[in-house]
């Protein structure tokens, strides 16, 4: 079996990870800040700890400035809605996520203003057009990093500098870009940065975070029970616990942090220089076979990652992951990928792309058995 949907979710996952989910689950049962026993302070001890990983590896100022959520979708939530009020608004880019884009349109009808940024067919974004939308009005700018259609990597470094210097709210989407790019939230001027723990990050499903920057005031998205203050009816205006209610994922945090460190452990450099040889082996095989239409940057570079979308002359995106699925034993994602505002700027709305993506868990000769498969069935059609 071959395994390219790793922009949905990186399988497998490294062995330090299935394991650490099994002893938290076994052995730290407690519920962390909860409870004064001796499990309950070892849950907290290993939520604190992987608080402290993330914040290293993203370059946090502190490690309450990270807030754990179920994913990166729950973290664009809470950072949209939570600094947006009525009157205000907000910039995105024409290759976003329904994950940046529900939520804003969500609060459109309580006067919230939207503009969208086209880019090039190729997914290219030009900080120029950035400023040409920014508006007296403008709170935040919402970009993602790098396109989950085409692997489309946007300059979020000068966008960061714009955002800075007009002292407007930047939010960062790293569904597709933690773990595979260096992200320093200091140094790009990121105020707040979702991230997902189930891709790059290979950490368990149900586990992501919110970066929000040192001195920037969100609303809670959900109130509750935090285990601090509890005398008060007010949520409490401290981070985490501002932004964070209800029992915590213990084991799939624990299992993040596991992920975030094999990262480190294999390097980040090494990660992206692996998935880049995979992606332009299978970029340089694509063009050899007929009627297919490959979609986003023509090679992997510093401007792409490891997600290729590709359509067959005379097949519908679907049947031809069927294909590749029931006979090869190949799994891939058709369609929409959740991103129709993408797929209008590429041109393939109507039919939606085959997504392939890879990670380092994959080969080149997986990558090679792909083209292989691709190639027979351009043939059997044609």
């Amino acid at each position: 079996m071959a395994y390219f949907d790793n922009a949905a979710t990186s399988w497998p996952k490294p062995e330090e990870v299935y394991k650490t989910v099994e002893d938290v689950m076994r052995n730290f049962g407690g519920n962390p800040g909860r409870s004064g026993h001796k499990m309950a302070l070892a849950a907290a001890r290993l939520i604190y700890d992987a608080r402290e990983v993330l914040a290293e590896f993203f370059n946090a100022e502190s490690p309450t400035n990270i807030v754990f959520t179920m994913n990166a979708t729950d973290a664009l939530n809470i950072a949209i809605k939570g600094v947006l009020r009525p009157g205000d608004h907000v910039i995105t880019s024409s290759m976003e996520h329904n994950s940046v884009t529900r939520p804003i349109f969500a609060m459109t009808k309580y006067g919230i203003k939207w503009d969208i940024v086209k880019c090039e067919k190729d997914g290219t974004l030009d900080p120029d057009d950035v400023v040409k939308a920014i508006k007296p009005n403008t709170r935040l700018i919402a970009i993602t990093h790098a396109s989950n259609v085409t692997g489309t990597v946007m300059p979020i470094e000068q966008i960061g500098k714009i955002a800075r210097e007009r002292d407007i709210i930047f939010l960062v989407d790293a569904a597709q870009s933690a773990g595979v790019l260096e992200i320093d939230v200091q140094k790009l001027n990121i105020d707040l940065l979702a991230f997902p723990g189930h891709k790059g990050l290979y950490g368990p499903q149900g586990t992501g975070g919110l970066y929000v920057r040192e001195g920037l005031k969100l609303a809670p998205l959900r109130h509750g029970g935090t285990g601090s203050f509890s005398e008060e009816l007010l949520q409490p205006e401290i981070l985490p616990d501002l932004l964070e209610s209800g029992t915590l994922n213990t084991p799939g945090i624990a299992g993040l942090a596991a992920g975030v460190r094999f990262v480190k452990k294999i390097g980040l450099s090494n990660i992206r220089t692996f998935e880049d040889q995979l992606t332009q082996k299978f970029l340089e095989g694509l063009l050899e076979i007929d009627g297919i239409t490959v979609y986003g940057p023509p090679r992997a570079s510093n401007n792409r990652l490891a997600v290729v979308s590709i359509n067959m002359k005379g097949m519908d995106s679907a049947e031809l992951a069927y294909l590749l699925d029931s006979r090869y034993d190949i799994q891939v994602r058709p369609g929409l990928h959740c991103s129709p505002l993408a797929h209008e700027t590429i041109g393939t709305k109507e039919q939606g792309t085959v997504r392939f993506s890879f990670s380092i868990f994959n080969t080149i000769e997986e990558v090679e058995g792909a083209l292989f498969a691709l190639k027979e069935i351009s043939k059997a059609i044609s």
